[in-house]
């Protein structure tokens, strides 16, 4: 029998400006490295995923969001355990030019977003937003 594998929090943003939607390329450093995905990351214990979502973009990429309304929710297996995804509608005035966990980043309208090689844990957010 196997063992139950762990349950990862993990909460992304969906920051749209203009046309375009900021999508991110894992770093070579980084699991699931040379994939796209929403910026975002962890939720630590005691945290609001919004309060989380703030505090991991401010990190990563060095700006400050506001979070908007809950767009997906969806769990993927994956090897490093199963992560559960919480993707937020988030706004901000400034476009981030670096990432520490990611060596691209790019505004891509949402036509082409299924273009991109994308993580597992967010495929179901892309396809929803595909559906739209």
């Amino acid at each position: 029998m196997s063992a139950e594998k762990k349950t990862i929090r993990v909460v992304a943003a969906i920051l749209t400006y203009g046309h375009g939607i900021l999508v991110c390329r894992r770093a070579q450093h980084k699991v699931s490295a040379g994939l796209w995905e929403f910026p975002g990351g962890k939720i630590e214990s005691g945290e609001s995923a919004p309060s989380a979502l703030v505090r991991e973009i401010k990190e990563e990429l060095g700006i400050d969001i506001e979070v908007g309304s809950l767009f997906d929710v969806s769990t993927t297996e994956t090897a490093a355990g199963v992560i559960q995804l919480e993707c937020y509608f988030a706004t901000c005035s400034e476009v981030p030019v670096s990432s520490s966990d990611h060596d691209a980043l790019t505004l891509t309208p949402l036509s082409s977003i299924s273009e991109l090689s994308w993580a597992s844990p967010d495929l179901p957010a892309v396809a929803k937003l595909l559906a739209r």
